[in-house]
């Protein structure tokens, strides 16, 4: 349906991640990062989501590889942030340590029509999102993926 969208689908998860479970607190920080970055896919705030990106950040899904945070930035995010909407996310895993914190599960998404009168689509899949800690303190995604099935006509 759109070519783009496998883009988004396929990077974003892994449904079974192992690593050390998370205390109450780091899950809800994993949470809070996550969150931040979701709500600002779903506003559509690209600025903002560049500044959660590292500037070693790695995308996948599938084949497609993209490293770097001004490839991520424009290859991925931007090049896909107006082919979806609704951006929902499913926990199934979560790890941290005092430098690395994730979150796994499934997503789903609205996918956009190309064309006025075109139907819309739903996605569906697994991701994985790795954050790392900077030497400020800071945390930024450091690796993102998605694993993606195929969209599916929504009624």
């Amino acid at each position: 349906m759109k070519p783009l969208f496998g883009l988004l689908i396929g990077s974003a998860l892994l449904a079974s991640c192992s690593g050390p479970k998370a205390t109450d607190a780091a899950a809800v920080n994993v949470q809070t990062l996550n969150q931040q970055f979701i709500s600002a896919w779903n506003a559509k705030n690209t600025a903002q989501l560049d500044t959660l990106l590292a500037d070693d950040v790695q995308y996948a899904q599938g084949e497609t590889r993209f490293n770097g945070k001004s490839e991520v930035a424009d290859k991925w995010v931007r090049a896909t942030m107006g082919t979806i909407s609704d951006l929902k996310t499913y926990t199934t895993t979560t790890g941290t340590d005092a430098n690395i914190a994730y979150e796994a599960g499934t997503f789903s998404t609205d996918v956009l029509p190309d064309a006025p009168g075109q139907p819309h689509g739903e996605g569906e899949g697994n991701f994985i999102l790795l954050w790392k800690k900077q030497k400020n303190n800071s945390w930024k995604l450091s690796y993102v993926q998605l694993e993606g099935l195929p969209v599916k006509l929504r009624n």
